[in-house]
């Protein structure tokens, strides 16, 4: 058997019990996406907004996500283009809101061992996690519909699939 296709990601680092206060701060919400994604996670990491790249990855402590329900919190990573966060625990309307928008979550106890790496391996397919030199790392199953919305893009993309393909066809 060949080994699972992986691809690399660059770690973005975050200690526990990160909110969405943080990750979509109160002041901006009276703006569209692109000015709250602009400042997400600047109280922790000034240039975090500035300088994460589409595919980056988030490694966290427990708790990531907690606080209120604000959605924008989830839908500024995805903006952002982050292709996961990686964490023991999650907020639980966050953890909806995210797959909802089509952002994978991973839940790892393994998080400590990627602490001061600068790159990490994904299966997204599995997904399966490895660190850069290729020690497996544990990851909770994520149950396939979940995986299916963020291969759709989310719940929305999910539901218009589902139309399209019941809708009746026109011949003419």
């Amino acid at each position: 058997m060949s080994p699972r296709p992986t691809t690399r990601h660059r770690i973005w680092s975050f200690g526990a019990d990160v909110d969405t206060d943080a990750l979509a701060p109160g002041a901006w919400m009276q703006h569209g996406i692109e000015v709250v994604a602009g400042h997400c996670l600047e109280t922790l990491e000034p240039r975090f907004a500035r300088e994460v790249q589409r595919g980056d990855v988030l490694v966290a402590g427990a708790n990531f996500g907690i606080g209120s329900s604000r959605e924008q919190a989830a839908a500024a990573l995805v903006h952002l283009g982050v292709a996961a966060v990686i964490a023991p625990s999650f907020g639980g309307l966050f953890f909806r809101n995210a797959f909802n928008l089509g952002l994978l979550l991973l839940t790892s106890p393994d998080t400590a061992a990627l602490q001061g790496q600068s790159h990490l391996r994904l299966d997204l397919n599995g997904p399966h996690l490895q660190t850069e030199a290729g020690q497996p790392l544990a990851v909770e199953p994520v149950p396939d519909f979940l995986l299916h919305m963020v291969r759709a893009g989310g719940l929305m993309a999910v539901l218009r699939q589902r139309v399209v393909a019941s809708a009746p066809s026109i011949t003419s």
